[in-house]
């Protein structure tokens, strides 16, 4: 029946009919033949400039708005004792890069400084591996690229957005994208807070800041741009999913160290180091999770190489959280992340000498113990009559802290003016993070901490030698002579 309908169509038509069956039989199996869209997840890694925890909805901070990080929150895992391992911009970023504890980067455990190219990073791994990478705006820094056998940012290419770079990417190949604003990093615009809505009456001040009007106004300013960071990520979020691509896109948003306002930034107390930290990866991670259990963002690298099929490398001092986020747990999920180690050398040249002020620091979940290995400095920079350029250089300036500064001597403001930088601080710190959340009464040296404080500092040191600090091997002086490539502050005028 067949060949009498192909005699009625002529034998040029079978022949066309005959070679289009063969094109299409040829292409089916070429198709067939094709290797599947690379299945790896996109990696999408957004860094906010000096956000501490815990200022996000998903928190309970009734005041501040951040509604994509509350999304990324409940759709995936939220956790609540993340934190950095140095309150430092590029000693936090270079250990989220390499996946390594400060100590461990030479003169990349300094503000201002350099990350040798021997000092592997996960966007070039991953490179290397066919992802396609880049960054917007603050990558790893600030510091320099000058001898360090690096042609660009240790975090990737440079794009003037997630959308200009999206347009890069190839629709069968995934991406690794480091989003990093320099939200809510100072000079904030005075006033700006409040004038988009906030109000600063509703503002909780943190239990180490004196609650004035003028410390309400500058959170309130603070928080603005908290908010304008979230904004912004959200339209990255809204591109992933007109593309078809958020589904299989592992999203982790965090900042890179605390809030920048005395006894925070800088310092390696908890406002200094606790961040906020969500991860959402919907193909695979179960959401609508909170994890109590101590991260580092040193995690951050061998859990993308990890996702990525890759082995983490053997210099990684931290951990992949894939175990913890392909689980289906809540609460405490890994026993042994029971703590975490976090550090400081020099933030700015602010002291006689350019010296560091050093610190290690181990949390737990009742206590926190601070080493000051330099107990003999004065800890945020030398006060005006032995300054050497900024008074007190390592806290940004603010109306907070000119408040703070201007009414040192009154007695609402004396105990925050002194333990945010008015007196040296002690050898060891420790602090009840139960009893005291704002770390304002040290009970190190008392009779009934004794032992508590003996066994933390067992573990601070037995973590110092196992990851070979410079500081447990008595070099001293190290990160005192690395070159310093921000602009230092003027001598002071001669004092009459």
């Amino acid at each position: 029946m067949l060949s009498n309908r192909l005699k009625k169509f002529g034998a040029g038509t079978v022949v066309v009919l005959a070679w289009t069956l063969a094109f299409h039989f040829e292409r089916a199996r070429a198709v067939a033949a094709e290797p599947p869209a690379d299945a790896r997840p996109n990696i999408l890694f957004a860094i906010a400039d000096d956000w501490g925890w815990p200022h996000a909805g998903a928190y309970g901070d009734p005041v501040v708005q951040t509604p994509t990080f509350d999304r990324i929150a409940r759709e995936g895992v939220l956790f609540t004792r993340a934190h950095v391992i140095a309150p430092t911009c590029t000693a936090s970023r270079g250990g989220i890069l390499t996946g390594q504890a400060a100590h461990r980067l030479e003169c990349g455990a300094n503000l201002w400084s350099l990350l040798p190219a021997k000092f592997r990073c996960y966007p070039d791994i991953l490179e290397s591996n066919g992802y396609t990478v880049g960054l917007t705006r603050k990558g790893w820094g600030p510091g320099s690229l000058e001898n360090t056998g690096r042609n660009r940012n240790p975090a990737g290419p440079n794009f003037r957005n997630f959308a200009e770079f999206f347009k890069t990417v190839p629709p069968d190949r995934p991406f690794c994208f480091w989003f990093g604003t320099s939200d809510p990093h100072r000079p904030y615009d005075q006033g700006s807070g409040e004038q988009a809505g906030i109000d600063p009456a509703k503002i909780a001040v943190p239990p180490y800041l004196p609650d004035t009007p003028t410390v309400r106004s500058d959170i309130a300013d603070y928080y603005f741009e908290v908010q304008r960071f979230d904004r912004e990520l959200g339209e990255a979020l809204r591109l992933l999913e007109e593309a078809g691509r958020l589904e299989n896109t592992l999203i982790v948003v965090t900042g890179d160290n605390g809030m920048p306002f005395p006894k925070a930034k800088a310092t390696c107390y908890d406002a200094g180091t606790h961040v906020p930290l969500a991860v959402c990866w919907k193909a695979k991670v179960p959401g609508g999770r909170i994890v109590d259990d101590f991260v580092s963002l040193t995690d951050v690298a061998p859990t993308f190489l990890e996702a990525a099929g890759l082995q983490p490398l053997p210099e990684m001092t931290g951990r992949s959280l894939l175990p913890i986020l392909l689980s289906q747990r809540s609460g405490r999920v890994d026993a042994g992340r029971d703590h975490v180690f976090t550090e400081r050398e020099r933030h700015t040249c602010t002291r006689p000498n350019n010296a560091a002020y050093p610190i290690r620091s181990i949390f737990t979940e009742r206590w926190h113990l601070i080493w000051n290995l330099r107990p003999d400095l004065w800890p945020v920079g030398n006060p005006p009559e032995q300054s050497v350029g900024r008074d007190y250089g390592d806290i940004d300036g603010s109306p907070t802290w000119s408040e703070m500064l201007e009414r040192a001597e009154e007695p609402a403001i004396r105990p925050f003016f002194l333990a945010a930088a008015g007196a040296k601080r002690p050898e060891f710190e420790l602090y009840d993070l139960q009893a005291d959340p704002g770390e304002m009464v040290n009970l190190a040296g008392r009779p009934e901490t004794v032992g508590v404080q003996q066994e933390l500092l067992d573990r601070l040191r037995a973590w110092m030698r196992e990851t070979g600090d410079p500081r447990f091997l008595g070099e001293t002086d190290f990160w005192d002579v690395c070159p310093y490539f921000g602009d230092r502050p003027k001598p002071p005028a001669a004092r009459p």
